[in-house]
């Protein structure tokens, strides 16, 4: 899933509301500088996820040129992402 710069931001508002809500989280530096980085703990995530879709495409590209063919990428993307997921612990 993609999100706009925009919707993760959102995102981190609530996710920081939610949790003074519950009062899961008692801040030791000023709530900005806590929401900063969990912005940034999201774009990094969504990265992760963007190198490992890029790295699944590498791969599929490799056994369609040596099993031209013989798989149907599209049932193929899915595992290997998840194997791939898994192997780099990445929560997908």
């Amino acid at each position: 899933m993609k999100l706009s710069s925009q919707q993760i931001q959102v995102l981190a508002e609530k996710i920081l509301a939610q949790w003074k809500k519950q009062n899961l989280v008692v801040f030791k530096e000023d709530e900005k500088i806590v929401l900063a980085r969990v912005v940034e703990i999201i774009k990094e995530d969504y990265d992760r996820e963007a190198a490992l879709d890029q790295d699944v495409n590498a791969m599929l590209d490799q056994l369609e040129k040596s099993n031209p063919g013989e798989f149907q990428r599209f049932k193929m993307f899915p595992i290997l992402k998840q194997k791939l997921a898994k192997e780099r612990k990445v929560i997908l």
